[in-house]
């Protein structure tokens, strides 16, 4: 009997023992702060201190991908095939047991990768590197996202987990909090996002479809080898050249076609402002020939004769209606100083003008939507968050808004409505909702949706006085300037540091260089230098356009323009090869030559160009003939007369 009872008891000890194992070997399996142990009476979804955390042993098909930059509110999505929770949490969870910050920022945790239940994938967002477990995705399986916007992200996956899930928008960021919102029934390749692919393969292969909206990319490469792989991340579009090239031969054939045959929106209604505005059209096209004007160049004009009686047509017919809805300070508010000045002195000279503007939409042949792209980015756009999508949809319920409330937009579906804009991101936000308007912009780019003959390309202007927009104007007669060619400036984009490769310090003519350093003193030093110049180099940035442009023509150089698919401003009325030479990109390491190779003569018609067409390009506090202000209008009047379609 004893021997039984002994027995018992080491059986009901050993039993103890292996419970404790299990409840100990289970409590290593939940991630630390990221679950509820199996034992625990907490419900699952139940929230602490604002933080959800699902358990890895709740299902065996999801993943979580944490977001947690130092001092800002974290995301963590938990996804389930398509269905996508979220939590969030207002602390960085860095500070969490079982986690560390690795030497470059990102989280990695602390336990050891060798088990077959999870492994963890961290990311930052300039130093993308990869952590791998073993077995535990299949081949196949696949992430993807639009964007990730803060620092820092780790993806965990559970054992066994098939991953093959979409994320529609990275969307909305408000007050540094990023939220993701799911579509169940969209195809992620229909949208530009980060691919993620695994396999078992030693090399993973890496799918990294084209991102438009977001230019930060993070791509997690996954393979058997449990260490750090560090893989290269993917350049933004602004940093790699295009990959289709329009240059100015080309863009002339295209507006000969598109004065041709007009894409405008046929009218839903007829009206007689548009009978106005298609005898204005005849009026132009036969316009009496005009070979020497006092107040025009004749050279500079495609053609003197159309543009003399447009201008005359425009002063006397056009009427604008500006519409009043929106509010300060993305609407109504101009910004008139910097480099993106020119949105801003449209919109305060178009709203102060008695002449074209009417109080009365049905007088109005065209309608003006007075916002301020500058304005909209610096109140809209969350910093580092690389989302534009809430800038986009902001316009787009305005569109909305005043097509509801005036049926004029409706009517031409926005083909008789113009907006004036100079931020770079203004072709992103106005794309598709303002498709038909006629949109003048400072980046006019024929591969991001511009569209020759019909929207204007906007001078971009930087206007460093405000009283005094002529400051500083004027240069040294072309006798007087030493220097072949000049340019100082910042490294935006790929085309500027193949310049300076090319030029920088190799030839005493041609002054190429880098940034300048700040200061008063070394402003005058950049003014001096284009003041000194015959040729004054403009590449393009980021982007297409460049400030250096109008900057030469303001201190009598010769724009040297070097940007493909760059649609010159004014591109209707103006004839470049008066008064600036356009070089292709791949003309670089021929610079030197390609401007020497230019007779005196011809440089001194050249430079007599830029003095004729500097009138053209200047704002005044109040409005002159044929200024900045009025050739803006102009262009604006001048396309849709060639472009309206009548009923």
């Amino acid at each position: 009997m004893n021997l039984c009872h002994m027995r018992n008891r080491k059986l009901l000890f050993l039993l103890a023992v292996l419970a404790a194992n299990y409840l100990l070997f289970q409590s290593i399996l939940v991630p630390y702060g990221n679950g509820n142990a199996p034992w625990s009476s907490v419900p699952q979804n139940q929230k602490h201190d604002k933080v959800s955390f699902p358990s890895l042993h709740s299902t065996p098909k999801y993943s979580t991908i944490w977001n947690p930059p130092t001092g800002s509110p974290a995301v963590i999505a938990t996804v389930e095939k398509v269905h996508i929770p979220i939590v969030q949490d207002e602390v960085g969870l860095g500070e969490k047991k079982g986690m560390r910050n690795d030497e470059k920022g990102g989280l990695v945790s602390e336990r050891n990768n060798s088990n077959n239940d999870v492994f963890e994938l961290g990311a930052d967002r300039n130093d993308v590197r990869s952590l791998a477990g073993k077995k535990d995705v299949r081949k196949g399986d696949r992430l993807e996202l639009e964007s990730v916007g803060s620092k820092n992200f780790i993806a965990v996956f559970a054992k066994g987990s098939e991953i093959d899930f979409s994320v529609k928008k990275f969307l909305e960021t408000k007050r540094g909090t990023s939220r993701l919102v799911k579509n169940n029934n969209t195809d992620s390749r229909e949208h530009n996002g980060v691919g993620v692919h695994t396999s078992h393969s030693a090399t993973s292969s890496v799918n990294l479809p084209h991102l438009e909206n977001f230019p930060q990319k993070n791509v997690i490469s996954v393979s058997d080898n449990s260490t750090a792989v560090r893989t290269p991340r993917r350049k933004m579009r602004c940093m790699m050249p295009p990959k289709s090239r329009t240059l100015i031969q080309e863009m002339n054939q295209i507006l000969v076609r598109r004065r041709a045959s007009s894409r405008a929106m046929r009218p839903r209604w007829s009206s007689k402002l548009d009978l106005e505005i298609l005898a204005a059209r005849l009026e132009i096209e036969h316009a009496p020939i005009v070979t020497h004007d006092k107040e025009l160049y004749a050279p500079l004009f495609r053609n003197l004769s159309m543009f003399k009686r447009s201008y005359e047509l425009m002063e006397r017919t056009l009427k604008v209606y500006i519409y009043q809805d929106g509010n300060k300070p993305i609407f109504h508010e101009p910004i008139l100083k910097g480099l993106y000045a020119s949105e801003g002195w449209f919109m305060k000279l178009m709203e102060e003008n008695k002449h074209f503007v009417v109080g009365d939409p049905a007088k109005a042949h065209m309608f003006y939507m007075p916002f301020s792209s500058r304005m909209l980015e610096k109140s809209l756009y969350v910093r580092n968050s690389h989302n534009r999508t809430n800038l986009r949809r902001f316009l787009k319920d305005y569109t909305d808004k005043i097509s509801a409330k005036y049926h004029y937009f409706n009517r031409t579906g926005g083909a008789d409505h113009f907006l004036v804009a100079c931020h770079d991101w203004a072709p992103y936000e106005t794309r598709h909702h303002m498709e038909y308007c006629i949109k003048a912009l400072c980046n006019a780019d024929v591969t991001q949706g511009f569209k020759i003959g019909r929207d204007v390309s906007l001078p971009e202007a930087y206007v460093r006085s405000v009283k005094n927009p002529q400051r500083d104007l004027g240069g040294k007669p072309p006798h007087q300037r030493s220097i072949l060619a000049f340019y100082a400036g910042n490294m935006h984009g790929y085309l500027r540091p193949i310049l300076l490769k090319h030029w920088k310090e190799k030839d005493p003519d041609m002054k190429i260089y880098g940034p300048m350093p700040r200061g008063v003193v070394n402003k005058m030093n950049y003014i001096h230098h284009m003041k000194n110049s015959k040729y004054c180099i403009c590449p393009k940035g980021y982007e297409v356009n460049s400030p250096r442009v109008v900057e030469a023509i303001f201190y009598e150089c010769v724009p040297v323009i070097i940007s493909d698919n760059f649609v010159p401003p004014f591109f209707e009325v103006l004839n470049w090869d008066a008064f600036s030479i356009i070089l292709a990109e791949k003309d670089i390491p021929n610079l030197k030559q390609v401007l020497l190779s230019v007779s005196q003569e011809k440089y001194l018609k050249l430079q007599l160009g830029v003095r004729k067409a500097q009138k053209h390009f200047f704002w005044h506090v109040k409005p002159l003939k044929y200024d900045l202000f009025h050739m803006t209008l102009h262009s604006i009047w001048y396309n849709r007369v060639f472009q309206i379609k009548v009923r």
